[in-house]
């Protein structure tokens, strides 16, 4: 399963290359300010509601849980390479098979640091924008066991985001009146919610030969912006299915008096919501391999570290993740 049932924290990064242009032309409009018709110099093609929502669905990635895609780092060198990096620290457990309580959460920070382009009706100018977020989400759930290795897993999903901009150094060149048009972008920022919830069935299977893990998971969260400087509005559904497996067995090696263990992974993402497309993708699969010490020997409080590198790829996606978990 993704998250033991003793527990676990995991830290995983993932490295993408992604052919859509149109990813990060949806991050460069969302702060703009509309312009008035008075105003020669004009941001090109702005919709607020549009962009707000573009930029909910981009968050959303990283405040679903997702093995998949809970960390994406993406460079366009055809837009420009802006780009867009997203990485997650989470962690889950079950209480005990007697209070089978289920708990899990997630810190996830996102860079961003795309381009956006305004005219004055005969020239264009190229802004880059950076903008930073950090978002927490948390579940609450409980299993109900269908027998004595699998479980039906309901779980109620709270999360919150918060997103700040600011121009470089560039915005210097741009005339004082176009200066007017675009201070939105300067110190803007975007403050969004979601709720939602998930069914998980969680297959565990522990055998002295080997330990299975077989996830198969539906999220959903509504995601809403409710505050900025605009009072811009916004609203974004994120819903996936998610299949998660792990298999795990002695290499016949011994490490800190306890067989050292390989470990191969399969996981695969369908997204069925906002999110279905706003990166170039609709599906990710990956593909891992590592090892597994196992410190229970010790008096300490993680009991299993394990380092996987995983193979990350879909519709126009590829790239490699490195993910670090610690059970206790």
């Amino acid at each position: 399963m993704a998250f033991l049932v003793s527990g676990q924290l995991a830290f995983r990064r993932c490295l993408l290359m992604c052919n859509s242009r149109y990813a990060v032309q949806i991050l460069g409009l969302l702060m703009a300010t509309a312009v008035s018709a008075e105003d020669t110099s004009r941001l090109r093609d702005v919709d607020l509601e549009k962009r707000a929502n573009g930029m909910l669905a981009m968050l959303s990635y990283a405040m679903t849980p997702d093995l998949t895609s809970s960390s994406l780092s993406i460079n366009d060198n055809s837009a420009g390479n802006p780009s867009l990096a997203m990485t997650q620290m989470g962690g889950g457990a079950t209480l005990s098979k007697d209070t089978p309580l289920y708990l899990e959460g997630a810190l996830a920070y996102s860079r961003y640091d795309p381009r956006f382009v305004a005219t004055d009706g005969e020239q264009t100018q190229t802004i880059p924008v950076k903008w930073n977020s950090i978002s927490a989400t948390g579940g609450v759930g409980w299993d109900f066991p269908l027998t004595d290795e699998l479980a039906l897993r309901p779980i109620f999903n709270f999360a919150a985001g918060y997103l700040t901009s600011d121009i470089n150094a560039a915005r210097l060149f741009i005339n004082r009146r176009f200066d007017r048009d675009i201070q939105f972008l300067d110190n803007g920022h975007m403050t969004a919610v979601g709720l939602g919830g998930a069914l998980m069935l969680d297959l565990e299977r522990v055998r002295p030969e080997y330990e299975l893990d077989v996830e198969l998971r539906y999220s959903y969260m509504n995601l809403r912006n409710v505050g900025g400087k605009n009072d811009i509005g916004g609203q974004a559904i994120a819903d996936s299915v998610n299949l998660y497996s792990r298999w795990r067995a002695p290499t016949g090696l011994m490490a800190l008096q306890r067989p050292l263990r390989y470990v191969l992974e399969f996981s695969h993402s369908e997204y069925l919501g906002d999110q279905r497309g706003v990166l170039g993708f609709d599906r990710l699969s990956s593909v891992g391999v590592g090892l597994e010490l196992d410190s229970s020997a010790y008096d300490v409080f993680i009991t299993r570290t394990r380092l996987v590198v995983r193979h990350v790829m879909g519709d126009h996606v590829s790239g490699v993740s490195v993910g670090l978990a610690c059970s206790f």
